[in-house]
């Protein structure tokens, strides 16, 4: 049993609940999470009427166990588990052009892992499912290890956190245009 923070209404607050975590399968590893924060997405689909799930999507945690398949992944190292992730075989995984792996993109429906079709979280038996494919807002997530980027060791986990969806997000929504701005183009409102 683990605390976790789980919505089980829509708009209701979270409630933190001692949970039940099951071991990771084939492709699947267990982090312990040290630091998780709220991004805007978690508030908007917690308004939204998706619930049952743990609402968090940006942590930063180290390895605690893998699964067979998993060769990249070590124990103890410090990883950003991604909504997002790369099974470096398809199509879009081995292009210079995109990273919308046809395996492990994001999907919002999907609250379950791909090798059984069962999220890793319960309650008294009730299922809670995974928020685009992970569930932080605990001491520990089993994800796909095509969901997690390796840092380095000595990232301060607090800080670097983020990384795993805001910054990425926020360089395409701020960044990008405002360099564009700065070398003369206008950028749309």
């Amino acid at each position: 049993m683990i605390a976790a923070a789980v919505a089980w209404e829509a708009g209701r607050p979270l409630v933190i609940e001692e949970v039940d975590v099951a071991p990771p399968k084939k492709m699947e590893v267990r982090i312990r999470i040290h630091f998780t924060s709220l991004f805007h997405s978690d508030v908007y689909f917690w308004e939204a009427n998706v619930y049952y799930i743990d609402e968090r999507h940006e942590e930063g945690g180290v390895i605690e166990s893998v699964e067979d398949g998993v060769t990249a992944l070590k124990l103890g190292e410090k990883v950003l588990p991604l909504f997002t992730g790369e099974c470096g075989e398809c199509r879009h995984c081995k292009s210079s052009e995109s990273n919308l792996c046809d395996l492990l993109r994001i999907n919002l429906d999907r609250g379950v892992m791909l090798s059984d079709g069962m999220p890793r979280f319960s309650k008294d038996g009730k299922p809670i499912y995974h928020f685009v494919g992970t569930f932080t807002f605990s001491h520990y997530t089993v994800v796909h290890s095509g969901c997690v980027a390796e840092i380095n060791l000595e990232a301060p986990l607090d800080k670097v956190c983020v990384l795993s969806c805001g910054i990425s997000t926020c360089t395409k929504v701020f960044i990008l245009p405002c360099s564009i701005y700065i070398m003369g183009a206008q950028v749309a409102a």
